[in-house]
């Protein structure tokens, strides 16, 4: 038998709303029902008004048959009225002694009849009205106060019925491995029976593991709309309130909806606020968390898997996750949804290039080759960004150099044309972005120049340049790292050379980055002789960007960290410094050229083409020196740019 789909959430309020406009409305024709039907008696009985001196006259000549005296009017009949005389009348009742003497003296005595049921509506109904009005309106306030303390402990999930997700696995791309761990729990939903049929049984528990950005929440959802199942979906935090007791109860209260609903998925997100490793002490807010945390636990274990319930969850912190959740038997599976490489970046770029008109020859490899490192989140943001560019300049379709004016704009930042530099300024600017282009190009292990550029962009670059990775990088080797810093460090060595030392502030952010590097060749990767094989700094967060934290060392040690940063960044400074040297002519060149034309590209330049450059000297330690033939590499260095 067919079971009825379970309430939506807000179905409540909703029936709670009808029934209210409906009384409303229901008084409102009630009444005006109401004037219809005086208005009808009215018309059936017709009822003329006259003066009471004509009425006093009628008595006087034996016409009235009957009357009615009420408090304020007199009603009656007549016995026989002539063609001008009225079957009923009415007149308004006064004082007799008043009348008699007004009528001696030859007065019309007359009097204004009370407009009956409407001025019984203006008096009584009306009033009434507007005092249930506002009854209702403090009433339901309080109401919503009470209710509020009361359903504290009912749970906040936003519950999608089947029709509801309209996501499925051919909107998720990019992401393929994690897709197919997925389609098992699907398959578990829609064919139990033919997915136990050796003893096998759903997870109870799956967990979405990755760097923010990259679908995991899409991902519960095409699990959903795939499954064609009621889908409960909450965040972590929603769990958490002042109130002792709070959290566990809409823990107990969203289990509870779900095997009501059964089969149906239940999708937590954010995960790491909820389900944080518990403390030795618990201490005010953190006692009413890990009362969650252990209901959470409780609850996972209670229910059966055969009943058709799947808890999804999702977290970019999975270090801090309580051990006791992420045990067999809780989350029995967990699904890395990471950064996608250059043919997921492909696949990703397709789906949401369905949304926008593109070139009809427009390479959207060629864009996924741009776009290194960057999640679905930032492509989906990147299409539009290239749709807006697009149509900013009244173009018919979006093209390459749409793509690229976004890539920039993202990573760059907006561009600042009210930023006006002074001449010495701007000349600074082009001596060290062609320091920076200069030196990436006489490097064989490092990106590719792109663009160069003095046109401030963002919150305080003031020139950036450009390197475009044209392959996918997944290990580094010291050779490659040093090369990166030596990059860095080229705007910072070219305004050394040209300005006889004189340096200025521009190269703030490139220091930063080199040092960084720096640091974790010595601390993380061993990379230093001096140092040993050995790890000076704890793993910093996988998906979560953040310096290492340092373990324990004796003084003497971080003074040897300390000069082994000092002696890299001093060797890939001599090494940046000795390229543009040689290329000095270039150097110049190049900086008159940027400052003309504020934008330079490769083939705008033929030093910046890595093949049109001559072989470049590498300073080696004791000052030896070696030719070096130029060749192209890849690796994933991001954009140098003035600080």
């Amino acid at each position: 038998m067919a079971k009825d789909p379970p309430p939506r959430h807000g179905q409540n309020d909703d029936d709670s709303h009808r029934r209210r406009d409906f009384t409303v409305w229901f008084i409102v024709a009630a009444l005006i029902g109401l004037w219809l039907v005086q208005i009808g008696f009215d018309l059936a009985n017709p009822t003329q008004t006259v003066p009471y001196s004509r009425f006093d006259q009628w008595v006087a000549e034996n016409k009235v048959s009957e009357v009615t005296i009420g408090p304020d009017l007199i009603e009656g009949r007549l016995r026989a009225p002539s063609a001008n005389e009225p079957a009923r009348f009415v007149t308004v009742r006064v004082d007799p002694a008043l009348a008699e003497s007004l009528a001696a003296r030859g007065v019309t005595v007359t009097g204004a009849r009370p407009n009956g049921i409407m001025t019984a509506i203006v008096s009584w109904v009306l009033p009434a009205f507007l005092f249930y009005l506002v009854w209702s309106f403090l009433f339901r306030r309080v109401g919503q106060g009470l209710g509020g303390a009361l359903s504290m402990g009912k749970s906040r999930a936003k519950l999608f019925v089947e029709t509801d997700v309209k996501v499925s696995f051919a909107d998720v791309a990019g992401v393929d491995e994690a897709k197919h761990e997925l389609e098992e729990v699907v398959g578990f939903l829609k064919d139990p029976a033919g997915y136990g049929r050796l003893g096998a049984h759903a997870p109870k528990g799956v967990l979405l593991v990755g760097p923010p950005g990259t679908g995991k929440t899409l991902l519960a959802r095409a699990v959903a709309g795939e499954a064609r199942v009621p889908f409960f979906s909450i965040s972590g935090s929603e769990f958490v309130e002042m109130f002792v007791g709070v959290g566990a109860a809409r823990v107990r209260d969203l289990f509870e909806q779900a095997r009501k609903a059964a089969p149906s998925i239940i999708f937590i997100d954010e995960l790491d606020a909820l389900g944080r490793s518990r403390s030795g002490v618990a201490i005010g807010g953190f006692d009413e968390k890990e009362q969650t945390l252990n209901q959470l636990l409780a609850e996972i274990d209670g229910f059966d898997t055969k009943a058709g319930v799947i808890l999804l969850a999702a977290t970019n912190r999975p270090e801090i996750l309580d051990k006791a959740l992420l045990r067999p038997g809780r989350f029995d599976r967990q699904v890395l949804v990471d950064r996608p490489d250059r043919t997921g970046r492909l696949a990703i770029l397709k789906v949401h290039a369905r949304k926008i008109r593109l070139e009809s020859d427009l390479d959207l490899d060629a864009v996924a080759g741009m776009t290194t490192g960057f999640a679905g989140a930032d492509l989906a943001n990147l299409v539009n960004e290239a749709a807006i560019a697009a149509t900013r300049r009244n173009g018919q379709a979006v093209t390459l150099q749409d793509f690229e004016t976004a890539i920039e704009r993202i990573v760059a930042g907006l561009e600042k044309k009210s930023r006006i530099l002074n001449a010495d300024e701007r000349r600074r600017v082009a001596v060290h972005e062609m320091g920076h282009a200069l030196v990436a190009a006489n490097l064989p292990s490092v990106d590719p120049v792109q663009k160069v550029s003095i046109v401030p962009h963002g919150l305080g670059a003031l020139g950036f340049t450009m390197q475009r990775p044209t392959d996918e990088r997944f290990l580094l080797s010291r050779t490659e790292l040093e090369e990166r810093i030596a990059v860095l460090l080229g705007g910072r060595a070219a305004e050394a050379l040209v300005y006889a030392g004189d340096i200025s502030t521009g190269a703030a952010d490139d220091l930063e980055h080199a040092t960084q590097i720096a640091l974790d060749m010595a601390m993380r990767f061993g990379m230093n002789p001096t140092l040993g094989e050995r790890i000076y700094a704890q793993e910093r967060d996988p998906f979560l960007l953040g310096a290492p934290t340092s373990a324990a060392a004796s003084e003497a040690t971080q003074r040897e960290i300390d000069m082994a940063v000092r002696e890299l960044l001093a060797q890939a400074h001599a090494r940046a410094a000795s390229i543009l040297t040689a290329n000095r002519s270039d150097l110049e060149a190049g900086v008159g050229l940027l400052l003309a034309k504020e934008t330079l590209r490769p083939e705008e330049f033929a030093p910046l083409h890595r093949g049109n450059m001559p072989p470049c000297a590498e300073t080696l330690p004791g000052g030896r020196d070696k030719e070096r033939g130029s060749h192209q590499c890849e690796t994933l260095s991001p954009p140098a740019g003035n600080g």
